[in-house]
């Protein structure tokens, strides 16, 4: 049997890192230690693994967050030995090193992370928990944050000047950075590629946001 579907830059590629980059849309996870990845992200495993919803870790003010934001409730724990393999609708992946440090990310764009990081929910600006606002996901300590973004992402440095953002096309940001609600509706015009948003993240100080050049599915934003 003979086809160019069978050649080299097709074939798993092999590396003792845990975490491996199989190619810009697929990664490679070996057990190990659990992770957390996001629902429906498994697209391949070989050998023995576990699969479950991931709860809010015997934390009430998780659960309560989770139960009125949605966020943290597309997560699930993978354990076992073996190598699984994750992507997201063919989207490029990203992976981060947390060395102490801290990353907030938008949980659309959450591919996988090391269960050993703290998570936590957070709310954004002045959108309140109890108003249905906007909610992200912030992780903590020493491991590997693996990300995706919907077509090539773009780093763009908050610290000189404010940066404003869509909040669908937000990937992540630096967790220092705490990003305010701005709105510029004016009646009859539409913000944001096509979406009719009405509301930005604005960011401005030392750190950095990444952006991805799409708005994925887009959803109805709220604040109060």
């Amino acid at each position: 049997m003979q086809s160019d579907i069978f050649s080299a830059e097709h074939q798993p590629v092999r590396s003792q890192k845990r975490w491996a980059k199989q190619n810009s849309r697929m990664l490679r996870v070996g057990f190990g230690p659990d992770v957390i990845a996001a629902n429906g992200s498994m697209v391949s495993y070989i050998g023995q693994f576990d699969f479950k919803y991931e709860g809010s870790g015997g934390s009430m003010g998780k659960f309560m967050k989770k139960m009125v934001s949605g966020e943290g409730s597309n997560i699930m724990r993978i354990s076992g030995q073996g190598e699984v393999y994750l992507a997201k609708q063919a989207q490029q992946v990203f992976l981060i090193q947390l060395g102490g440090d801290a990353i907030t990310l938008n949980t659309r764009s959450l591919l996988a992370f090391d269960a050993n990081l703290n998570w936590d929910i957070k709310s954004i600006g002045n959108a309140g928990i109890m108003s249905g606002g906007l909610f992200n996901l912030v992780l903590e300590g020493n491991g590997v944050v693996a990300l995706s973004s919907d077509g090539d992402p773009l780093v763009l440095d908050a610290s000189q000047r404010p940066v404003f953002v869509d909040p669908q096309a937000a990937v992540c940001w630096s967790a220092n950075l705490v990003p305010q609600l701005k709105n510029d509706f004016k009646m009859g015009s539409l913000i944001g590629r096509g979406s009719g948003e009405s509301f930005q993240l604005g960011f401005h100080g030392p750190g950095f946001v990444v952006v991805q050049p799409s708005e994925g599915v887009v959803g109805t934003v709220q604040a109060s």
